[in-house]
């Protein structure tokens, strides 16, 4: 029985969240068109440096489980620290990669 009431109450939430988007974002739509500016002009425009900042954060994580794996595995270090310090630095490395990247990007 409590089981069918937390997947009732999980669906419910998640469809009360995604109701209240679409209806704050109709709201926000019709309130340009009454002050008479063009909500196509707000649309995000492409954003690769997103994605660069993504794909090399994800692959710092998986590096980082891979690393912590292997201290864990071959090193006197316990689980928790090789995991969450691997974790943490090759994320943060992926991160400062990806901004330098876009840096050096940008200045060209």
């Amino acid at each position: 029985m409590d089981d069918i009431l937390i997947a009732i109450a999980f669906f419910a939430t998640a469809f009360g969240i995604i109701y209240v988007i679409f209806t704050a974002r109709n709201r926000e739509r019709m309130a340009m068109i009454e002050k008479s500016i063009n909500p196509a002009e707000f649309k995000p425009q492409n954003n690769t440096g997103a994605l660069l900042k993504w794909a090399l954060l994800i692959v710092g994580l998986g590096l980082g489980f891979f690393v912590g794996s292997l201290l864990e595995t071959y090193t006197g270090i316990r689980q928790e620290p090789a995991y969450f310090g691997s974790v943490l630095f090759f994320g943060g490395t992926g991160l400062l990669v990806a901004y330098l990247i876009h840096h050096k990007k940008k200045e060209d």
